[in-house]
């Protein structure tokens, strides 16, 4: 077997990479904007590898990568499954596996408490790929916290050549980030990206799309042909601000990205549908009854006639959002919106509900994904060829 070293050259997809003790840590966010935010959920957020993947071209038949995830286990509530690596041969789906071992980061959820325990590195195998030239990728687990420390095949590998593809940008909360899809592939990011023939960095960071200054200086300094950004539902859920606030902070967010992508197709999505927000404001609450019940669930703890103070809800922030869009595009030919209740509405809901009341489940990413597409990248879109 050959083994590899890990490069920056065969990993697309993360904004920084990081040596460890162990191998090689890939980031969501540089270093500079880590050292801005002591939070510990978005530190967890940026470093789950949504849409990283290990690129290259080989003949091997047989790939091993060893890896060192982090698994999260909740008290009280079922064990969740292990991340998923999804293998795909010159674009096309051959297969995906499991790791079994790494770290486990136990959370308490009713004292926020959090422990961290080590463990062994883990390996994934796939076997039985064509014994001929090819580009292999390794989509990482998107919710889990993954080391790369070891990749071996029976045959040499090389980095792959760019196929030219436009580079897709994207900013969003959990579900951009891909709470509750099956894969890695499967999100609705990355399934949108396969349709619209784009090369994804997804900055989807969950439980922290919340307008910091430093997340949009990462979006202004990262080279991209297309840039989207899904506001609103890390506002609401976390109750970080007030109407006030909200659309200064927005147009900031926006003004900052521009500085360093002037002419980019740049598309503002809403918050799809989520009931229990739709007019009563944060906070987001953990369901305790729930999980007394082995299920993990939110409920909006907010006061809706708090919406008059100035609190926010997801009809409100989408309002607002149209309005800063609308304004704005009179002097900027390339901005564009949609409303995210065209991703997932009421027929949808009623149709596929949201598992915990917050995430789509994996059929709502797939309607998503197709959705943005169509909407993003078909024709008249954001995204439309020409545009870029």
């Amino acid at each position: 077997m050959h083994t590899t070293a890990l490069t920056a050259d065969l990993v697309r997809g993360a904004l920084d990479l990081e040596r460890t003790e162990r191998g090689l840590l890939p980031h969501r966010l540089p270093a500079r904007a880590r050292a801005q935010c002591a939070d510990p959920q978005l530190a967890l957020a940026e470093s789950q590898p949504a849409g990283v993947r290990l690129v290259f071209r080989t003949r091997a038949t047989t790939v091993e990568l060893d890896t060192l995830p982090t698994k999260r286990v909740y008290v009280g509530a079922p064990p969740r499954p292990d991340g998923v690596y999804d293998l795909l041969v010159d674009g096309r789906p051959a297969g995906s596996g499991t790791a079994t071992g790494g770290n486990t980061l136990t959370i308490d959820m009713a004292t926020g408490a959090a422990e961290h325990t080590p463990g062994p590195v883990a390996t994934v195998r796939f076997t039985g790929l064509p014994d001929t030239p090819k580009d292999v990728e390794i989509w990482l687990p998107h919710n889990e916290t993954t080391q790369l420390i070891a990749l071996r095949t029976d045959a040499p590998v090389e980095a792959a050549a760019d196929r030219g593809r436009k580079v897709w940008l994207h900013h969003g909360s959990s579900i951009s980030h891909g709470s509750d899809a099956a894969s890695p592939t499967t999100t609705w990011p990355a399934l949108a990206a396969f349709l619209g023939g784009a090369e994804l960095i997804n900055l989807g960071l969950g439980g922290s799309a919340l307008l910091d200054p430093f997340t949009a200086r990462a979006l202004r300094d990262t080279p991209a042909d297309l840039i989207s950004v899904k506001l609103g539902i890390n506002v609401v859920n976390s109750d970080l601000m007030r109407l006030r606030a909200f659309g200064p902070a927005v147009h900031g967010f926006l003004d900052t990205i521009r500085e360093g992508h002037p002419d980019t197709p740049l598309l503002v999505v809403s918050p799809i549908l989520c009931p229990m927000h739709e007019d009563t404001p944060g906070p987001t609450a953990w369901d305790l009854g729930a999980l007394s019940e082995g299920r993990l669930a939110f409920r909006a703890a907010g006061d809706p006639a708090e919406t008059a103070a100035g609190k926010l809800t997801l009809g409100v922030v989408r309002a607002e959002l149209e309005r800063i869009v609308r304004e704005r595009a009179s002097g900027d030919d390339r901005l564009f919106h949609i409303d995210g209740r065209e991703l997932y509405g009421d027929a949808d809901f009623a149709e596929l509900p949201l598992p915990d009341g917050l995430h789509p489940g994996p059929a709502a990413h797939r309607r998503i994904g197709e959705r943005f597409a169509r909407l993003a990248f078909g024709t008249g879109g954001a995204f439309a060829a020409g545009r870029g």
